[in-house]
């Protein structure tokens, strides 16, 4: 623990001009848009190599520095109508609701469940609520050099969870991420489960400017002590059309839009 608070302290001051924290606060200054709609293919298999194909809708909307986000699944039919709502706030704790039409009832996520799978996915609830942003309260870090990813000049930057605490919420002791230099979203990041073993890794591929926003319209992630994998693939994407805060609601989880 005094190691850590340490680096804490001296932010691992690199040769490169930056430390691990001034980049992670660029990964978050970045721009995203006020709001997006968007829809998802989620493309999910096993290491047996069968595979399930989830379809949604999705929003989201900042509100000063808070941000509000919503899914919608709308196929196959057995899945639809089930509804995720996340309220990500700055300056309190979170919160998480997850609607399922088969008991008709909205379940609160709490704190302790945010490192659990997201709906058979090898995503977290947590890695769905902070999209491409990184969190700086469960982490503290560093700057471990620079790194090419798929020809991309990257900084590697080392996030070791602050306590055992968070770690064991978040299902995660470490997240190493490879952070582009150019437009500072993370082209690959690896997972360290809280043994510190290797628990999955997820590229972020076929990055382009949309309404003049550098976006990424597939991520893909691996889990590599089960063989399962994610595709999310993004389309349709919005960042212009005004949206309703009546979308955002809990009302809403439940009406399916």
């Amino acid at each position: 623990m005094r190691k850590l608070t340490l680096l804490a302290v001296i932010g691992a001051v690199s040769l490169f001009g930056m430390n691990g924290i001034e980049v992670v606060n660029k990964v978050n200054a970045r721009d995203d848009g006020q709001q997006v709609s968007r829809k998802l293919k989620m493309v999910l298999v096993n290491k047996h190599g069968k595979q399930r194909v989830r379809e949604t809708k999705s929003y989201r909307k900042y509100y000063g520095e808070d941000k509000k986000s919503i899914i919608f699944y709308t196929a196959p039919k057995r899945v639809a109508k089930t509804a995720f709502l996340t309220y990500d706030y700055k300056d309190k704790e979170d919160q998480q609701w997850l609607y399922l039409p088969a008991i008709k009832k909205v379940r609160r996520i709490s704190a302790s469940d945010r490192g659990d799978w997201f709906l058979g996915t090898d995503f977290s609830y947590e890695d769905i609520k902070k999209e491409t942003k990184i969190s700086t309260d469960d982490y503290i870090f560093t700057l471990d050099g620079e790194e090419s990813v798929d020809g991309y000049k990257c900084y590697k930057i080392v996030g070791t969870t602050k306590n055992r605490d968070i770690a064991d919420e978040l299902g995660y002791s470490k997240v190493v991420n490879f952070i582009d230099k150019e437009i500072f979203i993370a082209r690959k990041s690896i997972f360290y489960d809280v043994r510190g073993e290797l628990l999955k890794v997820m590229h972020s591929q076929d990055i382009k400017k949309i309404d003049g926003i550098w976006t990424i319209t597939h991520m893909y992630m691996e889990n590599k002590q089960n063989g399962h994998t994610s595709d999310f693939y993004f389309s349709d994407i919005d960042y212009k059309t005004p949206l309703k805060d009546k979308l955002f609601t809990k009302q809403a989880l439940k009406r399916g839009k």
